[in-house]
């Protein structure tokens, strides 16, 4: 299980990785994807002209989250929502209505998802902003296919939007010089491959689309502006209470600054602390905060960063949710990466600790870095003396110079290479976080239902958060769909659970255990014969684990 679970880790990588407008083609014969055919993507190197496309468009993009475009309409008093709804029969002119609590990829694809189905939707974000994210994300092509089939337009925007990554080498590699018990067998010189992956022809197999990586701010405009009619997001709206008012009678929302709101279902897809998961499991107070998910830092700033450090350990506890032992460094830099047109991810693999980079699109990387210690660890605040804490943690623990760092280890150039290139504000910290499945305790209770990080909060290590949280919206819009009297509705969410929670616990399991095989990789890579064989295992088992992700099925 845990050479499975190592293989599927390699598979695609950190999650939140990469970025627009595509610097490789597909060619199909068809406009939709389920009848098209495929073609392999061939890597072109980027002009200077998509390059300044790139970055100007994630730049649009952010300055537009700043100022919550999409999201700033004034209150009207005659918002759906306003008024109470009752037991009834669907049709068109009496549509579910449908209330999600959070605005971020989740939530987005969840609405645009009901709203192509007919029903009426608003969006409840706690934020007063959509804060500039730090780095892009994985659009997997299991993602991208559940994307085509909720609304064409939002796909086809992404999908011009994006970088495609598979058409390079990607893998893993040895970090630092090592060698084995007594010399019995290979000795690895840094940044010697270990394994590489084909991440394309699955995808291709499959009659899917190879992933591209995307801008977070691009991601959120694109489904504002063709997902959601105007005025769905509603800002600074952070759910306090909800309450059920009977079968098919829809419940009564409270919000923290006092309004009500009523609706036919609450879909709670505010993240790994939810506060609608905290009222439906009956959690402690304590179990739900302000928090963004993912390991490229969301969208806090360093002070609320750095307090919540400090508040995750408290909420972890009351939420049932495990940490990693795993802190975790990011940054999106602006740099042609010296590798860029042979490689387009790679994880180099030390002691407690790896370092994880991608192409980002518009000569671009995103980096990440993993290292194992307690959490709510912060870093000092810059100081005269010390201007940059986090970069130069960063180059201690991955020094590419004699004598090496903290154990010894020499590492490879290329994460000094990404660390140098990089400003010390771009830099985000984040403790990770996920949780077991919840088995028992399920994702729906009556009108309500969680999904995205709320439902299975996952290491990143298979890219798969994200997509994942498209599936949830994807299944949750169908069932909903085959209501026809709001007493229906209880059923058609225990139906959308039903049907997602062994494709999410098979891939939140092997997410986790393949995060915790990172720490005893060095251990093993010394034992003659299981070395070997454990990157056999990984290089075979690898094309049956993505067959498994990249399925058009879901």
């Amino acid at each position: 299980m845990k050479f499975v679970a190592w293989s599927c880790l390699l598979a695609t990588t950190a999650n939140a990785f990469v970025v627009p407008p595509l610097s490789t083609s597909f060619k199909t014969t068809s406009s939709s994807l389920s009848a098209a055919t495929l073609e392999a993507p061939v890597r072109t190197p980027e002009t200077p002209d998509r390059v300044a496309t790139v970055r100007e468009r994630f730049r649009r993009a952010s300055e537009d989250a700043k100022q919550a475009v999409g999201c700033s309409t004034e209150d009207t008093g005659n918002e759906f929502w306003r008024t109470p709804v009752s037991q009834r029969d669907v049709t068109s002119d009496q549509p579910l209505r449908v209330v999600v609590a959070g605005g971020g990829v989740a939530g987005l694809v969840t609405a645009a998802a009901c709203h192509a189905k007919g029903m009426q939707v608003a969006i409840f974000e706690q934020a007063s902003q959509y804060a500039p994210y730090g780095g892009p994300i994985q659009i997997q092509s299991n993602a991208l296919r559940a994307l085509e089939r909720i609304n064409p337009k939002v796909y086809q925007e992404i999908v011009a939007a994006g970088t495609v990554t598979a058409d390079r080498v990607s893998g893993l590699k040895i970090g630092y010089k090592k060698g084995v018990f007594l010399g019995l067998g290979e000795q690895y010189n840094k940044g010697d491959w270990l394994v590489r992956f084909d991440t394309l022809q699955p995808a291709l197999q499959a009659g899917l689309p190879a992933t591209v990586v995307v801008d977070r701010p691009v991601i959120q405009q694109i489904l504002l502006q063709h997902g959601v009619p105007p005025g769905t997001v509603r800002i600074k709206s952070r759910i306090a209470s909800y309450k059920e008012l009977g079968p098919g009678e829809g419940l009564e929302i409270k919000l923290e600054d006092g309004t009500v709101a009523y609706a036919d279902v609450l879909v709670g897809a505010d993240g790994i602390w939810s506060s609608v998961r905290r009222q439906m499991h009956d959690l402690e107070r304590g179990a739900d905060g302000f928090a963004a998910s993912g390991a490229a830092g969301g969208a806090l700033n360093e002070a609320e960063a750095r307090r919540m450090a400090k508040d995750s350990v408290l909420m972890a506890s009351n939420a049932n949710r495990r940490y990693s032992g795993f802190t975790c460094y990011a940054a999106l830099t602006e740099h042609k990466a010296s590798n860029i047109e042979e490689v387009s991810y790679q994880i180099l693999l030390g002691k407690d600790k790896y370092f994880v980079s991608t192409d980002g699109g518009g000569e671009r990387q995103q980096w990440f870095a993993l290292i194992r210690e307690e959490a709510g660890g912060v870093d000092p605040e810059p100081t005269a003396d010390n201007p940059t804490p986090k970069l130069n943690r960063l180059l201690k623990e991955f020094n590419h110079e004699e004598p090496g760092d903290q154990n010894g280890d020499v590492w490879d150039d290329f994460a000094y290479e990404l660390f140098k290139s990089t400003p010390e504000e771009a830099i985000k910290r984040r403790d990770l976080y996920d949780g077991a499945p919840l088995l028992t305790k399920g994702w729906t209770r009556g009108q309500v239902a969680i999904c995205g990080d709320a439902a299975h909060p996952m290491m990143p290590n298979l890219g798969q958060g994200g997509c994942q949280a498209t599936e949830d919206g994807y299944r949750l819009a169908e069932e909903l769909a085959t209501v026809k009297h709001t007493t229906e509705i209880e059923g058609a969410l225990k139906s959308y659970y039903f049907k997602r929670i062994p494709r999410t616990t098979i891939i939140q399991i092997l997410a986790q255990l393949g995060s915790d095989l990172l720490v005893d990789f060095d251990k093993m890579m010394t034992i003659p014969l299981v070395g070997p064989f454990f990157l056999y295992m990984t290089q075979f088992s690898m094309p049956f684990i993505l067959r498994f992700l990249y399925t058009a099925e879901f």
